[in-house]
Parts: structure tokens; C-alpha cells; sequence
């Protein structure tokens, strides 16, 4: 099994210039080469720390203590460019910047993400790699695992989880700043991702490797219908999605997740208090959808047209059939109807014409 990895994009540039480097010291060490005790260990620490930095500049090094996270920047991506989720808000940003400011986490940060699909829960894990990596969901610290890719054969649990655990070893072993997502979580094999549970345990160390400044992510669609029910019932009594609160939501979903067939079903995870926050992704209104669709025709350069954003929200599905209000597929299926409608708008192409390859 191979999980995700990464290639630096500058690798070429960058040995080119370690070479020269190295060719640069060679020449200079033949004219002059200081003892270590003219130096001074201060200036040798100093002499390794300019080298670190300037390695650093063409190739990605591990940054130490969350030192690229960039707090305000996930906190204008959750407030600008994610809609209907008050609590999303709320519980990523504070949990977050609360584990990557300590110096000395007590365990790893485990945030389970739950909701229908098109709610955001990607967008939000891509948010989230962005704020605390310069290359996002780029960056070789940050690690992204489909439950039915990696794990498709229920029989192979035991191998998988053998590999699992070898596999983050290895990473948090090269660097202790990492974040893991695991998508799907709902379609992975029970049991399977109690192969976790000591690197989200309260221990200062395993076998000389710390966990606890890691990051993991648990993206599900579990618990789908009970946030729908909840959010529905305020609706239909008068009230404010908004005034919804983390711990009536919280309590919903730590019951869900244990009782509910999928990854999480009857896990240690749960059991021993290791996810630390169960976040809900509230159903999508037709209001956030149109919002949704803005910024895709924004992101691809066309002109906000109100008339365009109307026809691409009335394509969409809804329900409860009574009142339609929320879109079946949240923002999920957005970007590919702006370029349908747009594309029919602006003729690009009719049915008669003739396809040339």
C-alpha cells in the first residue's frame, strides 16, 4: 500500500545549487579554514542555521513547532469563503490555533468531521493544509487517505493496519508536524482505524517519536441525518440555525458515530475519549448555494450575473420535498453546472456541429 506523496518542485534547481554550494566551501576551505574553537560553537550553530534556511528556500523542510501555520489566513478562508457553517467556524479555528500555539500538547489534535456530502468538509480539511503548510495540500507533511482507495478489501484489515502504523511512524519519525486526513471514514472497515489509537493517546513519547504535535482529520457523512433533523427542527420552530450550540451538536454526534456502521463504529477512538472534537456540517440552504456559485464563476473569471446564478441553483435537487429547503448535494455539483449553464449561455458548442480530433 502507498499512501500520498510528494516531489519538491524546485528538487532541480535546488541541487544545482547545493552543488555549487559545496563546490564554493571546497575552494574556500583551501585558502582559510578557521578551527572550530576560533569559530565558537554560537557561530557554527549560526553558520548550520543560514545553511538550514537556505536549503529551506528550494525545497521543503520540516517546519518546526507549526512554524509556516498562518492563523489569520484560516481565519479569513472560514469567514469569507465557507457558508452555513457557524459551528465549523467556531470549533476548527479555536481548536487549532489553540494545539499549534502550545509548546507541549498534552496528545494529538483528532477533529472528526461530519455531515451530508457538499457540505464543505473538504474544502474546509484543504483550508485547514493551506493555513499551516506554504504548499497546502501539496506539502509532503500533509497526507490525504480514501478509505475505499487505500483500504478496499475487508479481509486485509489486519495488513492495513500493520501498514498504517508503520507508515505514520515513519513520517512523524522525519518530522513531528504532520496532518493526516482520512476521507470517507464512513465506508472504511470497522476496527481499522483503531490502528491510530497510540498516536492519539496521552503519551509524551513511543519509543522516542512524539506524537502529540500531530494533526488528524476524520472526514465522514455519518451523522448526516440527525444534524439534518436537528437543524430542521429549529427551522420549524422559529429559530436560528446560528443558535445552534457545539455541545447539544456534539453530544448527537458522539452517539452517531460509535452506534452508526462505518470506521468509527464501536472504536477505542471513541471509547476512550480520543477525538476531541465532533464538528457537524449543517445542511446547505439555497441561500449558501448561491453564494457557492458566485465565487465559482468568480474563480473562473466570468462576471457575476445574478440571472446565471438563479438558473444554476434552480438545476439543483432539494428537500424535504414540502419546503426544498436544502440542496441534496450542497455545493458538491456547483462548479460542473456554471460551466454547463455559462457554456449554453455563450454557445460554445451547439448539438450539429461536427467534432473534429
Amino acid at each position: 500500500m502507498t499512501f500520498q506523496s510528494k516531489t519538491p518542485k524546485q528538487a532541480y534547481l535546488f541541487n544545482i545549487l547545493l552543488i555549487f554550494c559545496v563546490n564554493v566551501s571546497v575552494a574556500h576551505a583551501a585558502f582559510a579554514m578557521p578551527s572550530l574553537s576560533t569559530i565558537g560553537a554560537a557561530g557554527v550553530a549560526g553558520i548550520y542555521t543560514l545553511g538550514h534556511r537556505f536549503i529551506c528556500n528550494f525545497k521543503e523542510c520540516c517546519p518546526p513547532n507549526w512554524a509556516e501555520a498562518n492563523m489569520t489566513a484560516l481565519q479569513h478562508s472560514l469567514t469569507t469563503k465557507l457558508y452555513g457553517q457557524h459551528l465549523v467556524r467556531n470549533v476548527v479555528l479555536n481548536s487549532i490555533a489553540g494545539h499549534i500555539k502550545n509548546p507541549n500538547p498534552q496528545k494529538a489534535l483528532s477533529l472528526s468531521f461530519h455531515g451530508w456530502t457538499g457540505g464543505g468538509k473538504n474544502y474546509v480539511s484543504k483550508f485547514i493544509a493551506q493555513s499551516l503548510f506554504k504548499e497546502g495540500m501539496d506539502s509532503k507533511h500533509v497526507h490525504l487517505i480514501i478509505a475505499t482507495l487505500h483500504f478496499p478489501h475487508k479481509s486485509h484489515i489486519a495488513t492495513y493496519a500493520d501498514q498504517l502504523r508503520d507508515w505514520i511512524r515513519s513520517n512523524v519519525t522525519r518530522c513531528s508536524t504532520q496532518l493526516f486526513i482520512f476521507d470517507e471514514m464512513d465506508k472504511m472497515h470497522p476496527g481499522l482505524i483503531d490502528a491510530l489509537k497510540p498516536f492519539l493517546e496521552h503519551y509524551n513519547e513511543i519509543s522516542g517519536v512524539d506524537y502529540r504535535k500531530n494533526i488528524f482529520l476524520f472526514l465522514s457523512n455519518s451523522g448526516g441525518n440527525d444534524i439534518t433533523t436537528r437543524t430542521y427542527e429549529y427551522w420549524n420552530d422559529g429559530k436560528k440555525r446560528e443558535d445552534i450550540t457545539p455541545k447539544e451538536m456534539d453530544e448527537i454526534l458522539h452517539v452517531n458515530a460509535f452506534n452508526e456502521e462505518g470506521g468509527l463504529w464501536h472504536s477505542s477512538l471513541i471509547e476512550r475519549h480520543l477525538i476531541d472534537y465532533f464538528v457537524p456540517f449543517l445542511p446547505m440552504e439555497r441561500s449558501h448555494v448561491m453564494k457557492c456559485i458566485e465565487d465559482d464563476m468568480v474563480s473562473k473569471g466570468h462576471p457575476v450575473d445574478q440571472a446565471i446564478i438563479k438558473t444554476v441553483a434552480d438545476e439543483l435537487q432539494y428537500f424535504p420535498k414540502d419546503t426544498k429547503l436544502y440542496a441534496k448535494a450542497g455545493c458538491k455539483r456547483i462548479s460542473q453546472k456554471v460551466d454547463l449553464i455559462i457554456g449554453e449561455k455563450n454557445g460554445y458548442y451547439d448539438a450539429q456541429d461536427k467534432w473534429e480530433l
